[in-house]
């Protein structure tokens, strides 16, 4: 038999029996739509946090209070059971290191800001001038806070987009006067709308200088403080340097954690991409289900298509033309049932992102060429145990069983 008798061979059979060959094809695409739509669903979870810590900052490194490693026991550890808590001066002393550009100490909570009988609840970020340009935030109106000291902060205020348009509507905020707490603030600055990110809304942030969140939550202590390296190069000598800085700082106790952007995203995009391919292994399994689902359908097509087997024997047909011809009809479905699947991934993957248009549904390459490629080694794989029965058959016991 020729190639292209072979390839007619396999078409007739699979649509003279469209019962048979819609379910081949249907499981087929079921495994291969699996794949996609769940690779695309992890893949673009890693994409989303990895994306969410990046927006972050460049070159950040956070200093938090309390030590999150063990390394032994420490005698300083017996006699203090709490760890130091960081403080503005802390901060302060950062600066003077040579590998850092900027640093913010940062002191966070909740509030209620109130202005023309409108009140809402709001978080509050205490920080300074150098906040802003760490965290890539930028201002719609206005300016940042003031170059001033640390420990002496001005009654202003920038506000978030939403809060802007919550309690000003289209009035000016610039030098509007509100109340926070119990204090009363003056406008200086709005932020351009960013939206949510990492649990915390930009667009409904109240960002106020340091000592004055310290004053308004009668607290002296800090949440973080965030560190810019002067160069992505410079981050570890940085991290470094600020572990040592604040070490002396709190009479050679080490309780405080030093972690960097990087360290972060290294470990998320890690993890997440073990949770991609453990997710696209599971959805393997079903191309694996109908790879035997092929092999049914091809065994039962034996038994239907014995006196048709015999009669080609009977004229010639080597038993090698009888298996390439089952083995092409098996190759035939799954690449059929592959690339509906693959359709019918991309089109899920495509209502994921009209769903949710912050989560970036998008399959990876690996995993779509993975998909296309075990469903069709699986289906010529099961197809080969049919396809060897068929070459098999006595031409005349076929005949006469016909």
């Amino acid at each position: 038999m020729r190639l292209t008798d072979t390839l007619r061979f396999a078409r007739d059979a699979a649509t003279g029996y469209p019962m048979r060959t819609a379910l081949s094809v249907l499981a087929m695409s079921i495994g291969v739509a699996a794949v996609v739509i769940l690779t695309a669903l992890g893949d673009g979870a890693r994409r989303y946090v990895v994306g969410q810590f990046s927006s972050i900052g460049t070159n950040l490194v956070i200093v938090l209070p309390g030590r999150s490693g063990t390394g032994g026991f420490n005698p300083a550890n017996a006699i203090t059971s709490t760890p130091r808590d960081l403080t503005i001066d802390d901060a302060g002393s950062l600066r003077r290191l040579p590998t850092v550009r900027r640093v913010a100490p940062l002191a966070v909570g909740t509030s209620e800001i109130a202005f023309g009988g409108k009140l809402r609840e709001i978080m509050v970020a205490g920080s300074t001038a150098e906040f802003i340009p760490i965290r890539n935030f930028e201002l719609a109106q206005g300016q940042g806070l003031p170059e001033e000291d640390w420990n002496r902060g001005s009654s202003v205020a920038i506000i978030g987009a939403k809060i802007r348009s919550e309690l000003f509507g289209t009035e000016p905020a610039i030098g509007q006067l509100v109340r926070v707490g119990d204090r009363r603030l003056r406008i200086i600055g709005v932020l351009k709308p960013v939206g949510q990110g990492l649990g915390m809304n930009t667009d409904e942030l109240v960002i106020v200088p340091v000592s004055l969140a310290q004053a308004m939550f009668n607290s002296n202590t800090l949440f973080r403080i965030l560190i810019e390296a002067n160069s992505r190069d410079a981050i570890p000598a940085a991290k470094d340097q600020a572990m040592e800085t604040l070490k002396q700082r709190h009479r050679g106790e080490e309780d405080i954690t030093v972690i960097t952007q990087d360290a972060i995203l290294a470990t998320f995009d890690k993890l997440l991409g073990a949770l991609t391919l453990a997710v696209a292994g599971i959805a393997a399994i079903s191309l694996a289900v109908a790879g035997i689902l092929v092999m049914n359908v091809m065994l039962v097509a034996v038994t239907q298509r014995t006196g048709e087997i015999g009669l080609l024997k009977a004229l010639g047909a080597t038993a090698r033309s009888i298996r390439l011809a089952f083995l092409a009809e098996a190759a035939m479905l799954s690449t059929v049932g592959a690339l509906l699947g693959y359709l019918l991934g991309e089109l899920g993957a495509f209502a994921l992102r009209q769903f949710f248009p912050v989560f970036p549904a998008y399959p990876p390459n690996w995993a779509v060429i993975a998909g296309l490629s075990t469903a069709l080694v699986t289906g010529l794989l099961f197809g080969v145990m049919p396809a060897r029965r068929a070459a098999r058959l006595d031409p005349v016991q076929a005949l006469m069983k016909h």
